[in-house]
This record gives structure tokens, sequence and C-alpha cells, in this order.
């Protein structure tokens, strides 16, 4: 049978003809307003992209499947064994390694004071089967070293069979504590004797890390996020060089860490471009191009405490767009991470969601599918753009860490922190499950210990207020400032280390806490004006608006006798009122609805939508709120509970 093409019987569609449909549609509004979205780098994210010609794939440093790595993070070394060995069981063939203090430890971590606690740690582990990536505590990277090369050398294994990536990574200890414990100098030279020595022993690299997570964490954007990777990079070549190192030796010592969050398209794009900005560092430095070791870990930032099953959903998103993204291994955060010390079960459905994207779905078996296709391959290069205008500006102020200690890098994602809260509080940038969708009655979470960073475990949340991670400093919109002197050593700002959904979960915690005391969860009624079909639309706005603060929505089936209203609002007994329904109706009623509802004793009344030319008549008779789409939620959220949980 001959091949079909049907393409061919069919004449090639232009965009001009697609955009003269598109402005038919539109009928006046504006394509770049409309159509157009854009990253908090800047870049403009096109409705339709040709095809990318002449595009060429993104190497891997090895093709085929990624490695699944798993976090080993119990504080006891017997515990965490179980299980890891449980992991490796399921199918992982990585493990994370994260020590007592590290700042991805959350509070937890292993806690390892010798060789032999670290034997029961790695006990029936064979570490010449699988890849090892050790994360320690700030500063530590060097005395756990020693450790790890005790513990080979105690077992008979040949270094150089091993696959460990002992994760010295002093810029980021910098960045994250704000302590300069020694000068860059001193600092450097221990580092590279440290990567020194270990080759002498027989381990191969990589010993520096390249870990861009301490940005991300702190509200840094794709293109913020890669130039602080380069410049990190960049810097660990410089020290290396310095202190003996030939530059090709020194590259090959080196791993990079880039997070991977729910945005698809970006995260596919900003791996993609890491690769391709380092093939430009190395060419300026006059060496061949080779793949680096580039490894993924799902967002901390994106985690939620609220309604936490929705983070299984963001994590294999993320993970998805990290495979497709050409990353040699992955770490996927378990779905309760933000809750505390997860349990077997969410740590298996981490690994799981990982072997699907694998053994089912067979995204290892495509090298770069995105090479070729127009939206990935323009955002690719747009990253590569600004990320390396970003990385200059960073060499221009001297480097890396000239960068923190005046404070430019951190004040700098500062602007974009602020931008991101911005539209997290007005929920231009939804978070579900949380913000967008909140469930108040979702079902309980377990974990092994409930997280020392924020209060304990009550429902799917928490019953306290959160703590901030480690040294973090509270968020502000002013820029940080430059170094300084505490107790006899240097400090900087460091960078915060924040989630999203933060800001929401404290108004449910609040919310919580009333119900605690009272018993009641605080209550806004839904004051529904005419047929079901008229109030709907707005009364589930209004439900999930008040519910993303834990404010119970007391609905009904809609009133046009303002006596019943009135009386329903009584028996309700809520506090807080919201009428809700459309234009046409507000025009006729929302007057009296909202004197009704005042002389009822109702200390706020919200109205559902934009009051438009009727605003000074709606406040005249008692409106104090209005809530729409793009309304700064958390504050009106915020005045809501003040009146509800006085």
């Amino acid at each position: 049978m001959d091949d079909l093409n049907l393409a061919s019987d069919f004449p090639q569609a232009t965009r001009e003809q697609w955009l003269e449909r598109v402005e038919g549609v539109l009928k006046g509004a504006d394509f770049g307003k409309k159509l157009v979205a854009r990253t908090h780098d800047g870049i403009a994210i096109q409705p339709l992209y040709p095809k990318a010609e002449g595009s060429a794939p993104v190497a891997r440093r090895q093709a085929g499947r990624w490695r699944l790595s798993q976090r080993v993070d119990h504080p006891d070394p017997g515990k965490a064994n179980e299980l890891a060995l449980l992991d490796l069981e399921g199918g992982a063939d990585s493990l994370n390694l994260v020590f007592a203090g590290a700042p991805s430890a959350r509070g937890f971590g292993v806690g390892i004071d010798s060789v032999d606690d670290l034997d029961r740690a790695l006990s029936g582990v064979m570490l010449d089967l699988i890849a090892l990536k050790i994360e320690t505590a700030p500063f530590m990277g060097r005395l756990v070293a020693e450790k790890v090369s005790e513990l080979v050398k105690r077992r008979g294994l040949d270094p150089a069979a091993l696959t460990i990536d002992f994760g010295l990574d002093p810029l980021g200890d910098i960045a994250r504590t704000g302590q300069i414990v020694l000068p860059w100098t001193d600092l450097s030279q221990r580092v590279a004797t440290t990567a020194s020595t270990l080759k002498d022993q027989g381990f191969k690299a990589p010993m520096l890390r390249v870990d861009a997570r301490a940005c991300h964490e702190a509200g840094a954007s794709e293109a913020q996020e890669l130039a602080a990777a380069l410049a990190i990079g960049v810097a660990y070549l410089r020290a290396l060089e310095a202190h003996g190192h030939t530059l090709d030796g020194a590259r090959d010592l080196l791993s990079f860490l880039l997070v991977a969050d729910a945005d698809e398209f970006l995260t596919i794009a900003k791996l993609r471009a890491m690769r391709r900005l380092w093939a430009r560092i190395e060419q300026a430095c006059g060496l061949d191009s080779k793949p680096i070791r580039l490894h993924a870990e799902t967002a901390w930032r994106m985690t939620t405490r609220r309604d936490p099953w929705v983070n299984m959903l963001r994590t294999t998103i993320a993970a998805f767009s990290a495979g497709i993204g050409g990353t040699d291994g992955i770490t996927v955060l378990p779905f309760t991470a933000a809750l505390g010390l997860p349990d077997a079960f969410a740590r298996r459905i981490a690994r799981n969601a990982q072997l699907i994207l694998l053994d089912e779905s067979n995204l290892a078996r495509v090298a770069d599918p995105a090479a070729g296709a127009g939206g990935f391959e323009a955002l690719t290069e747009a990253l590569c753009e600004k990320a390396w205008a970003l990385f200059q500006e960073i060499e221009r102020e001297g480097g890396m860490l000239e960068s923190l200690q005046a404070g430019k890098l951190q004040a700098r994602i500062a602007t974009v922190r602020a931008q991101r809260e911005k539209a997290i509080a007005t929920r231009r940038e939804p978070i579900t499950g949380t913000s967008e969708f909140p469930n108040i009655g979702e079902a309980e979470v377990t974990v092994l210990f409930p997280s020392p960073l924020c209060g304990g475990v009550r429902g799917g949340g928490v019953s306290a207020e959160p703590k901030r991670d480690g040294a973090s400093t509270p968020l502000s919109n002013s820029p940080p400032q430059g170094g300084r002197e505490q107790d006899g050593k240097a400090t900087i700002a460091p960078l915060p280390s924040i989630r999203t959904a933060e800001p929401f979960e404290r108004l449910r915690d609040r919310a919580d806490a009333h119900l605690a005391k009272t018993g009641e969860r605080p209550r806004v009624f839904l004051a529904n004006l005419g047929p079901i079909a008229a109030f709907t639309a707005r009364a589930t706005f209004a439900k999930n608006f008040f519910e993303a603060a834990g404010i119970d929505a007391i609905t009904n089936d809609g009133f046009s006798d303002q006596d019943k209203l009135r009386q329903a609002y009584l028996d309700s007994k809520a506090k807080l009122s919201c009428i809700c329904s459309t234009d046409e109706i507000y025009e006729k009623h929302a007057v009296e609805t909202a004197e009704t509802l005042r002389s009822a004793g109702s200390p706020l009344i919200h109205l559902a939508g934009r009051p438009g030319r009727h605003e000074e008549a709606w406040k005249g008779a008692g409106v104090t709120t209005f809530i729409f789409t793009g309304c700064d939620t958390l504050k009106l959220l915020s005045q809501a509970l003040d009146e509800a949980c006085a």
C-alpha cells in the first residue's frame, strides 16, 4: 500500500492567514496583551511558533536513561538505611546522602558523626553499582569527604570504579548562610586541595557542585538561576586553575544542579540552555566543549503544605520536563516534604513517578525531543541571551563572591521575588489546592516526623506559624545590604529559602487556630441573588476565594425576598457576607441587598465582581469590598480574617 500524504493535497497555510483569523476572534483586542505571555525575565512567549530550521540536538554526557535518585535523610543512620534499601530495591539507581545540617535537609538529615555511622547508613548498599550524591552542612564538605574515603578504603573498593559526587560548594554555602568563614583565597585553596587529594586517592570526578537551588529558592528567575550557575562555575574554574589544576582537568571536576518546577516549557528550555551556555564558557577558555554532568531536583519553592496531594502533579510535570530537557539524573521531592520527614509511601510515589516516565512512557528513548520545536528552541535561545547578559553583569561586578558581598545579586533576585509575590497575591500565578480550588476538608497525610521548620501536622496542613528555613531573612521588597562584620567574620545578606505558598498557608493557619479555639471555622454568608444559573459562576468564585483562607462559605439556592435573605444570614452565624449574582441583577438589587446585610449586622460586605460605574452607590449602600480576578487576594482575605476571627 502506498503511503498516504494527505497534507500535500492542501495549500500551505501562512502566518498572515492565521493572524487574519486571530484578529477576527479578538475583535480589536490587543494581540500582545491577550495572547502573548511574559516570563519574569521579560521573555515573550508567543502563542504560535514556526518550525526551527537547522537546530541540532543538545548532547547529554551519556545517552539513554537518566539516573533515578532518592534522598537518604532520616536522622537515624539505621532507619535511613532501611528506607534507602527499599528505594534501591524499588528501582532507584542513585542516592542523595543528605547529612544533618545540610540546607536541603530541611531540619532533618542523617546524623553521621563517624565512619561507623556512615557505614550503617550505607549498609548493604553496593556503592560500585549506584551513583552517590553527597549533601553536607555548610563548609563541612572536606570532613565528610574524608569519611567517605575512609569507608571506601574499609570496604576494599576501588575508588575509580565508583560514581560519587562529593558536592563541595563553598560559594553556595556562603550564599545560603551569609557567612564567609575564611578569605576566598584560603577557602578556594582548601577546596582545590581536597579535590586533588580525592583524585590522588583514585576517585573520579566530580568533586565540586555548581548548585543553583539557593537562587531558585530565593525567588530567582530562570535566567538569573542560569547566570548564577555560570558565575559559580567560572569562579570554581579560576580557583582550581590558581591552585594547580589545568583548565581541562578543572572543568571535569564540576557537576551542575538545577531546579525543575511545574512550568514545563521553561524548565525544558532552562536545562537545554545550561548545556549550551557552559559550552560557550568552555569555548571562551579555549577548550573543546564536552557535555556537562547535569542533575535536576524538583522545586522546593513550589511545594505546598495545604492539599499536599497536588504536589504529586507538580513533581510529575517537573520530572517530565527535566527528562525532556536532557538531565543526567533527577531527584523528585516526596509530596509531603514540606510537612515533615516523608514516610515510605511518599518516597515510593516520588520514585514511581520517574519509573513510569522511564519505563512506561519511554521518555529516555529519544535524545533531546525538543530539538527543532519552534517554541522550545526560541525559549532556549532567549534564555541563553538573557542569562549570558546577567552573567556578564556579575563578572563586571568582580565575580560571584563580590556580587554577593555587595548585595547586588541578592537585590536583583529580590526584585523578581517581589514580582512573583505580587503575582501570587493576586492569583495571576495560581497555586492549585492553595490559592485556587482549596480543600478545607482535605484528607490527612502521614509523615515520620513533623517538620521542625513549621508547626505540627494537622489534617493536610499545620497548626502553627511557619518558620523560615535556616539562616533566611524575612521577605522584603527592599534591597539587602552588602557585606558586614559579625563576631570577627565577614557576613553578607543570605539568600532566603521560601515556598511561594507560604502567605496563603499562613492565612489557613489563622483560620485553623480559630477553629481550634472556638470549635467553628470563620464563616462567610453567600448572599446569592436570583436563579441558580444567575449566581452559580460568581458564588463558585467566591467560595474558592474565601476557602483559600480557610473561611467556610455558607451557600444556598438564592434569594428574591430580602426578608428571607436577612434571616438566612442571621441563621448562618457568619460575620462576613458576599453578594453573588450577575451584573444585571446587581443593577437592580445590589443596593437593597447591601442595606439588608448591613442592617443585619454584617461588618464586612463583599460583592463578587467589578463595580464599574456603580462603585460609589454600592459602597454608599454598605458594600465594603469587591472581589474579582486580579484583586489583591492576600490583602482582602487577611482583612476578612481580622473581622471573622475577632
